[in-house]
């Protein structure tokens, strides 16, 4: 088995990719060593000593690391993607829950459905299949006065240029297509 891995923007993320599909359907993070039990892959990543993210896109892996340097931990990392897709074992535990974004936490008043039915479109056709490239995720949290609120997830999560891509990218598309929208905001 051969994994390729690319650089993100995110100097403290690399994306690790193993030629074969790692998660079906929404992208999942793990922040913490806690959260990451319902992964078999990620608990065993985060008993790497430096990471301190996981997260599965459909066809790579997203590892975030502390302090630690590159070229010490990136064997450890390759050695544990391999030794799992090797083995056969579920990416998911036994009872885990792919669905890790409620939309019950969304928030935005209901005459404002129609268009954040537009802004997720948006999101779900043009933004986030750009920022999958690059290792992250961003999700829609909330819209309110003007102002979207969103989740950034992966090489996202804390990426220097993060600012650059809500404000440049996102918010510009965003006031273009949706009338309305006036700001957009990292939860």
């Amino acid at each position: 088995m051969f994994i390729q891995t690319e650089a993100t923007p995110n100097p403290q993320t690399l994306k690790f990719l193993p030629g074969r599909d790692v998660l079906a359907g929404e992208p999942m993070d793990f922040r913490t060593e806690e959260a990451a039990g319902a992964s078999p892959l990620a608990s065993a990543l985060f008993t790497i000593d430096g990471v301190s993210g996981v997260f599965f896109g459909s066809d790579f892996i997203a590892v975030t690391k502390g302090e630690n340097e590159w070229s010490h931990i990136k064997p450890a990392i390759l050695g544990s993607i391999m030794e799992h897709f090797m083995s056969g074992q579920p990416l998911l535990a036994d009872g885990a829950s792919q669905s890790q974004s409620d939309d019950a936490d969304e928030f935005f008043e209901e005459a404002d459905a129609e268009m954040v039915e537009v802004i997720k479109e948006l999101l779900d056709t043009r933004v986030r299949p750009a920022v999958a490239m690059d290792g992250g995720d961003i999700t829609f949290k909330g819209f309110k006065q003007g102002t979207v609120y969103l989740h950034m997830q992966g090489a996202c999560a804390g990426c220097p240029s993060s600012t650059a891509t809500l404000k440049n990218g996102i918010e510009n598309l965003l006031r273009h297509f949706v009338p309305g929208v006036e700001d957009v905001q990292q939860i």
